[in-house]
């Protein structure tokens, strides 16, 4: 980088695939304003755009006769702090993404476009026109502490952690490993109200997985820090709200923010620590564009902020895990449930030659019946939206097959929830992957049979069957589908709350984040398809999520059971599932993936390619693996070209190409030099590469 007396060219980042920076002159009175950080308008093709000052050079590789001058900065904006540009560079080069890809998209909309010529007033003048910035859109859920209520008094085990976590001076990564309802979101609270009371200027940063699946965490923030600014951050809000709450942050006028994956890249100039809450959750993993962990990013930020930063959860991945172990991070441990009582009980039963009533072994039916009758709440949980998986023709085999993906088209009911018409036209097919929909045929497409079965179980097929066992009971649903109606899903959890419901049946929205305390019973249906799966990351998400969903039974004391419904009640998760031993499951899972060399123990990338073609897509891949091979780079595994798992995907078809080795610093360098390679490779398909895939 050239000292700013000597630059004569501006390096300016724009969100344009495969470029670092595009250079540009600028007049003698711009020089004392243009520093990285600072926000740039320029000309681009016929049009403007709007960049951001990277670096000053006093070179370029340009043509002189194709230089053309900053148009100039823009008005009002703040500059970037160095803290948020060092970790926009880290990210770029770790994921090997131009530094505009991953800058540009990481701020609001609304400060990314091009202004009319006539506006009044920039976008951030008006952004700053919106009042004070508060935790909003969120009403204080039944059971959430009120405002004048003090914190409550810790157990030992909390103490133990929060006392460490004040101790910590500069950069340390803490594992705060603790039993679903042993008060991990108590120390969180503590923790950060005593960082905010270092300074007026002090500011932590709270990520949880998805905003819609943690109503109670929010509740308590509010109520914690209710003359505290608290700014809230999520793909999901309007773009004036999360221009303004994001422009208080990076201004310093917010203390607090809390925020899903994207939160990570706020600017947040007086940042004292982070947390980090449910650090295993796969949502944490961008899956689209810049396919980076907001987990290891927020790592990354506390070691360049030189802060401290909390990992929380009850079934911490095995990469966490394994840090732990080895020393890197600092574990600290929550053995037991703030309320007390012992671990809810596990019963595994064999649905095969049982008589089921909906989906239900007969164990389960009476045990709901059960606990209705006691006046408390159970949940059904099920790892599957709509009415069933497919639909299916008895006589020719014919299934509800999705036109554009390898996939099937899954039965949903539409309109009114417990409506009495069950015709035809109240049914869908919808394709879970693309969306695609189509009516419900009144025939197989294929043999004119008029007699079509729904196969498997789903969420509203559940519902609907314990709305006919149990009449008097207030049934409640909650999945994706329930969620796409603005505020639908935080009813149905409100009234839960209530006390308004008598059961709750839903997907992973249910099985964490909410302290339902009249709730004893939870029975989850067929999770089986966890146990076998190609990924080898399967039986650890399913052990998570079951203990996510065994945790939010008995929550508030006393007696509790989880009913797992399964064709291996034999089977080693269950058993440590039922011991409430995570660190054994740990301890086996790391055994077999060391001894199968899959991660944490190798470092991996993926290339993913789709065309119009599998062939298309294979012969790219090809080609692609034909020039990794070319690369000397020892210790990197290159393996061949396949079709992913779900092969079709709206209409294209995708292939992938995975490499790997056990040295990370190895895998990046044979990453630069395989990319450069990649870049000549001329082809109509579409490729990109994850580092750190999580899905394979």
């Amino acid at each position: 980088m050239a000292s700013q007396a000597a630059a004569r060219y501006a390096r300016v980042a724009l969100d344009i695939p495969g470029a670092d920076g595009f250079d540009y002159g600028f007049d003698e009175a711009l020089r004392p304003t243009l520093t990285p950080g600072v926000w740039v308008l320029v000309p681009w093709g016929r049009g403007r755009r709007i960049g951001l000052v990277a670096e000053l050079v006093d070179d370029t590789p340009v043509p002189a006769d194709r230089i053309r001058p900053l148009i100039g900065t823009v008005p009002s904006a703040p500059q970037l702090p160095a803290s948020w540009l060092n970790l926009v560079r880290f990210a770029a080069g770790y994921y090997h993404r131009g530094f505009g890809e991953v800058a540009l998209p990481a701020i609001p909309k609304l400060f990314r476009a091009v202004p009319p010529v006539r506006a009044r007033g920039s976008a951030f003048e008006r952004a700053r026109q919106r009042g004070p910035v508060a935790l909003s859109g969120l009403a204080e859920p039944p059971g959430a502490p009120s405002p004048d209520r003090a914190a409550p008094a810790l157990t030992e085990a909390q103490c133990t952690a929060l006392d460490a976590l004040q101790q910590a001076d500069g950069f340390r990564v803490f594992l705060l490993h603790g039993v679903t309802g042993s008060g991990k979101t108590e120390v969180y609270l503590q923790w950060i109200a005593r960082l905010l009371e270092r300074g007026p200027d002090a500011q932590a940063l709270l990520l949880v997985p998805e905003i819609a699946l943690t109503p109670q965490l929010l509740a308590q923030v509010a109520a914690r820090f209710p003359s505290q600014p608290v700014a809230v951050l999520h793909s999901d809000l309007p773009d004036g709200e999360r221009a303004a709450q994001w422009l208080a942050a990076a201004e310093g006028r917010v203390r607090l923010v809390i925020g899903t994956r994207l939160a990570v890249f706020t600017p947040l100039p007086g940042l004292a620590g982070i947390v980090v809450d449910e650090e295993h959750d796969p949502s944490y993993k961008q899956q689209e564009g810049v396919r980076y962990s907001a987990r290891d990013l927020a790592v990354t930020l506390a070691a360049q902020c030189r802060v401290p930063v909390v990992l929380g959860s009850a079934t911490p991945s095995l990469e966490t895990w394994r840090a732990g172990t080895l020393g890197r991070y600092t574990r600290l441990t929550l053995p037991g449930r703030v309320a007390g009582g012992a671990p809810p009980r596990l019963l595994c039963v064999d649905p095969r030659g049982r008589r089921l009533q909906h989906s239900l072994v007969p164990e389960a039916v009476a045990a709901i019946g059960a606990c209705l009758a006691r006046g408390e709440q159970a949940l059904v949980f099920v790892n599957r939206r709509g009415y069933a998986p497919v639909l299916c023709c008895d006589a020719c085999g014919w299934l509800s097959r999705c036109d554009a993906c390898s996939s099937y088209r899954v039965l949903h009911r539409v309109g009114a929830e417990g409506a009495a018409d069950a015709g035809p036209s109240r049914y869908r097919l919808v394709c879970h992957h693309c969306s695609a929909e189509q009516r419900v045929p009144r025939s197989c497409p294929d043999c004119g049979n008029v007699d079509l079965t729904p196969l498997g179980r789903g969420t509203q097929r559940l519902e609907e069957g314990l709305r006919a066992l149990f009449p008097a009971a207030r049934v409640g649903r909650v999945d994706r589908d329930v969620a796409r109606r603005r505020g639908a899903a935080r009813e149905v959890i409100d009234a839960a709350h209530a006390g308004a419901l008598d059961l709750l049946v839903g997907t992973q929205m249910l099985a964490k984040g909410h302290d339902f305390r009249r709730l004893t019973l939870v029975v989850v249906v067929d999770p089986d398809s966890g146990l076998y799966s190609s990924d080898f990351r399967a039986p650890e998400r399913l052990f998570s999520v079951l203990m996510q969903v065994a945790g939010r039974a008995g929550r508030a004391g006393g007696d509790s059971t989880v009913i797992v419904q399964t064709r291996f009640p034999a089977h080693p998760l269950f058993d440590a599932l039922g011991r409430q031993d995570f660190a054994g499951f740990a301890a086996g899972q790391l055994e077999e993936r060391e001894a199968a060399e899959l991660p944490p123990f190798v470092h991996q990338a993926l290339v993913r390619a789709e065309a119009r073609s599998l062939e298309q897509a294979l012969e790219f891949l090809r080609a692609a693996r034909a020039a990794a091979v070319a690369i000397d780079a020892p210790g990197v595994r290159i393996f061949d070209p396949v079709q992913m798992p779900l092969v079709r995907l709206a209409g294209r078809e995708r292939a992938q190409l995975l490499v790997e080795s056990p040295a990370r610093p190895a895998l990046h360098r044979f990453l630069d030099a395989w990319l450069a390679a990649l870049a000549q490779l001329r082809t109509p398909v579409r490729w990109q590469l994850d580092v750190d895939p999580q899905e394979i």
